[in-house]
Formats: structure tokens, sequence, C-alpha cells
């Protein structure tokens, strides 16, 4: 604890963003650039070096929070990078995306703001890359057992890096043309920029881990000749299948899932298209669904120049103070927040029927009507009530020429014929069914993330990566493993 009363004499104080005006013109990173450093060591005095620290449960990596914070504040960079490489992968990625649950554990959230553990890490992170410490970490020898990785977003990259480092031979097969899972094409540039992702990656091959892309396991590649040519087999291809809305007018053109809007967007970063077939640009937009694939939605449409963009969220607006009786300290509390990209739609007035920012809450889409040409020109909705039914009486009417779909995801895509192929067991959800050492109903085959566990934040899905790795690495060596597991398959965040 290196200053005894930070947590009182400092107040908190986060990464400062960009202007509005000048970043939604732009896809860079919200944030303004060498804005962190200079603050972030009076922040990482904030933290009391609590005797049992909430932090670390609230976090599934079980970051060793204290400690780095500490480091920090004395200015000692590389033992910062080396406590917080024990526990995170990528914590580049965490300290962009991850909405924190370890901030909503922070012991002085009880009653003050927490310590600003996103930021510290994030600082950590990018000041490891300036200073050489996070160079590859290629196995001093290899064990001759050979894995295969199917899906390439944190919870495959976070396996695959570990079983390498482990001195396994390790192939990553990905459908997309690039590596990345939903880091690369369904988080906007603005919310990450991919140069982080490319460096890591590059990091791993390094390392001597192999990348397969634009290979789908189960169309392209039979899974059981798969099965058949490596030791084991890790799936980790997240909840590609999106909810659907089913109400009328769901077929009219114009209406799109926020996964078919979003790939293009970061297409045209990538330098792939010069604009997007579903650009915003001079249309009237509204987006189905309150969460951050929604946000993410939105911050993208507003820099492709949409005429209006709307946001409609089923659930009443949140307070602004957590509530201690239903979601108390140290759960993650539903508050409302003002995300990068509710910022910009409320400054530049993107929606103004909306309630706050360019959400409406507590709204429920009833239906969507189109022109003589059977595309959308309006969504029809309605109030709802504290158990989501329509009030009636309500109705109101949006004009809309593109719909985004931001519902969230089920489970794995059965469309690919991966699980059918391979004879993997489902959970009545769809999502993969799996042992308490993360193995499915098929010898040698694994199952993590989101394909198992259903749709999750980037830190569960970093732990799943860590600790399917673990299980592999103790099934392929017939022995007890050296490897960290933060987690079981079981294991849910914190709730009251």
């Amino acid at each position: 604890m290196a200053d005894p009363k930070g947590f009182l004499t400092t107040p908190r104080e986060e990464w400062p963003r960009r202007p509005v005006v000048e970043r939604v013109r732009d896809w860079n990173e919200v944030y303004v650039p060498g804005a962190l450093l200079p603050i972030v060591g009076a922040q990482a005095d904030r933290c009391m070096d609590c005797g049992v620290p909430f932090c670390h449960e609230a976090c599934p990596l079980g970051n060793l929070i204290p400690e780095w914070n500490d480091l920090v504040s004395r200015e000692d960079w590389r033992a910062a990078a080396e406590r917080l490489h024990a526990t995170n992968n990528f914590p580049e990625f965490t300290g962009r995306l991850c909405p924190a649950p370890c901030e909503a554990g922070c012991v002085l959230a009880i009653n003050q703001p927490a310590v600003t553990i996103k930021n510290v890490e994030c600082a950590i992170a990018d000041r490891a890359w300036e200073e050489g410490f996070a160079p590859p970490a290629p196995p001093d020898r290899l064990s001759g057992r050979t894995v295969a990785v199917v899906g390439s977003g944190p919870t495959g990259l976070a396996a695959a890096q570990q079983l390498t480092r482990a001195g396994h031979t390790v192939a990553v097969y990905e459908r997309d043309d690039r590596i990345g899972g939903l880091m690369r094409y369904g988080i906007p540039e603005f919310k990450m920029e991919k140069r982080h992702l490319e460096r890591r990656v590059e990091q791993m091959r390094a390392e001597g881990t192999k990348f397969r892309t634009s290979t789908t396991v189960g169309r392209d590649v039979d899974a059981t000749e798969l099965r058949a040519r490596y030791d084991a087999v890790v799936i980790a291809t997240g909840a590609t299948a999106w909810r659907e809305l089913p109400v009328p007018g769901r077929e009219l053109g114009g209406v799109h899932q926020a996964m078919e809007y979003l790939p293009l967007a970061n297409r045209v970063c990538e330098g792939d298209l010069p604009s997007s077939p579903l650009s915003a640009a001079g249309r009237h937009v509204v987006i189905v669904g309150g969460g951050d694939t929604g946000a993410d939605c939105l911050g993208t449409a507003v820099r492709e120049g949409a005429a209006s963009v709307t946001q409609l969220d089923i659930y009443g607006r949140p307070g602004s103070e957590r509530d201690e009786d239903a979601e108390p300290w140290p759960t993650y509390p539903k508050l409302y927040r003002l995300s990068a990209a509710h910022e910009e739609a409320r400054d530049l007035r993107t929606a103004p029927a909306a309630d706050a920012d360019a959400r409406l809450f507590a709204a429920s889409t009833l239906r969507f009507t189109g022109d003589g040409e059977g595309r959308v020109r309006a969504l029809h909705l309605a109030e709802v009530d504290s158990e989501r039914r329509p009030v009636p009486g309500t109705e109101r009417t949006l004009p809309a020429d593109l719909v985004l779909l931001a519902l969230g995801f089920s489970g794995p895509d059965p469309g690919d014929g991966l699980a059918a192929r391979l004879g993997l067991s489902l959970e009545p959800r769809g999502t993969i069914a799996r042992g308490p050492d993360f193995a499915t109903n098929v010898p040698g085959v694994f199952a993590a993330g989101d394909a198992a566990r259903g749709q999750s934040l980037i830190v569960w899905a970093i732990a799943e990566g860590r600790a399917v790795a673990a299980a592999v690495d103790r099934f392929l060596i017939d022995a007890p493993t050296r490897l960290p597991a933060p987690i079981g398959p079981y294991d849910r965040p914190m709730t009251a």
C-alpha cells in the first residue's frame, strides 16, 4: 500500500475521452492518446490493499489487483506487468473491453467511487508492450502432443497460448479470414484498435502456435478427421447463434442482425471494402436491444452518418446508485451507464424522441411496416410494464430505414455441423454439454467459452481458456498440470 491515505485524498479520475465532435469523424479509439499514464499512478494509490480483496473474487481471472496497483504506484512497471500477465493472457483486451466487475467488487466502492482498476490494467499492458516486457515465451522443449483449437476468440487464443507455452503443438482453426473471432469483426475499431490484436497474434506465432484461417471445421475440414489427427480438440467457437425477433414485418428488407451489420463496418476499417453495403449513412436507424452490442451498433451508425439513431431497451431505466437490497455489494449492479457511444448520441442529439442519450427504455417492438417495395419504413413500439408486457394506449411509431437486432446469442451455431458430426451432447439451451473437467462426452474433446457457458464477458472467456488449457494439459500428460485453472465450468458471477 504505497499511500495509506490515497483513497481519502485522491478523487477517482478516469481516462479522458476525446471530444465527441472529433472522435465521431474517425474510427480511432475514443480515449485521449497518452492521457492515461500521467494520472494512473495517483489512481493506483487509491487502492487500500484490503485484507480480503473482493476484487479478486469479482474477477474470474483472479487478477492480483492490489499487488499491481502498488507496483504501479511505485512505478515498477516491469514487476507490475509480470504480476498482471501471471493471471491474464490479454490485459490490453480486458483493459479496453471488460465492463470491470472487479470495480463493482472493490471494497472502496461500498461508499465511494471504486479504484479505476480497468484503467490501471490497461496502462500496465500498454507500458509492457512499449518497454518490451511482453516478449514471446516459447517452450523450452516440446511434448510431442498435438492440440486443435477450434475458434480464435479470447477463449481459443488463451487456451492456445497456454498449451503452446506448456510445450504442446497447437493449431488454431478459424472460419473467418483473420484471427480474433468477435474481437476482430464484432468489436468496433473505436473500442479497440485491431493493432492490439495483431500484436498478440504475432507474439503467439513467435511462440509456436499455428493458425489456420478461412477454415470451417465441420464443413471445410471434417470434424471426425480433425479429432483423429490431434491428441486433443478444444471447441471454443463462441455463442454465434443470434436470437430472433418474431414480430410481423421481420421479413422486410432493411431489418438485419447486429452481427450482419458490425462485421461489414469492421471490414471497411480493415481496408477490405470501400464502404459497407449496410451503411447507416443518411438513414433512420433503430437498434432493438439495450446491451453492449446495441451500443456498438450505435457508435458505428453515428460514425457512418446516420440521419437518426434510436436504441430500444425493453428494461426500465436503471438508477444511478446501487440498489443495496436487490444488488448488494460486491455484486455487479445494473446502473445507468453512459458509454462512449451513448455520450456521442446524447451530444449530437441523434434521437430527439429518446428518454436519455439515444435510448428508449421500457420499450417493446410490436411490428415493422414497410413501403410498397418490401423495405422497412417504420417500427411500431409500446411501453411495457414491470413484467415486460405492452401497456395499452402507449403505442408509438419511429421512422426506420435500417433496423438492427441486438438481442444476444443463444449458443454455438448449429449450422456448421461441428457438434452433430462429432456427436457432442448439447444442453437444452443449445450449448455444448461438458463435465467438471471441461470434457465433452467424446473422449479427447473439450468445450470452453461461450460455446459451453453461454453468452458471457470477455474476462470470463479468457478465464475459460486458461482453465480448459489446464484440463487438456492434465489429459495429455496424464499427470498433475502446472497450468493455472482460475475457474471451473460451473462457476458463475457473484449474484445476490
